[in-house]
């Protein structure tokens, strides 16, 4: 097999899909807690903050997980450098859209759920540890 094929599983086979998964409820659940707490432009905020974190994390996933097996060694490492790129790029873009495009905003609203959002991947490896922890 060439290592430029692409052996890629289902995206909800991926190991970082529980993380992925986790941060689309925490942006979700803390949008709508912003909303009903606070009013309905911090509840859109919050949803522009985290769908800025989150976005350029699918797209990381995207980027970094299309090669397996050993063979493919350095046709992963540079999938991940080009992801991780991607991602910085891809989060300052969304922010500048954010913050010119959504009028009126409320920036605490969109840092405090960008950073609660980018915080779950700190509990990646509980959120991962089933499937690692297997034989």
């Amino acid at each position: 097999m060439d290592i430029r094929t692409q052996n890629r599983l289902p995206f909800h086979r991926l190991p970082v899909f529980p993380v992925l998964l986790a941060q689309l409820v925490v942006l979700l659940l803390a949008a709508v807690v912003l909303w009903q707490w606070r009013d309905g432009v911090a509840g859109y905020s919050g949803l522009c903050g985290g769908l800025v974190a989150w976005v350029p994390n699918m797209y990381f996933a995207h980027k970094a997980f299309r090669f397996s097996g050993a063979r493919a060694a350095q046709a992963i490492v540079r999938s991940f450098y080009a992801g991780e790129m991607g991602k910085m790029i891809l989060t300052a873009v969304l922010f500048a859209l954010t913050f010119a495009g959504v009028k009126p905003l409320d920036a605490p609203a969109v840092f405090g759920v960008f950073l609660l959002t980018q915080a779950v991947s700190w509990f990646a490896p509980l959120l991962m540890r089933t499937r690692f922890s297997k034989p």
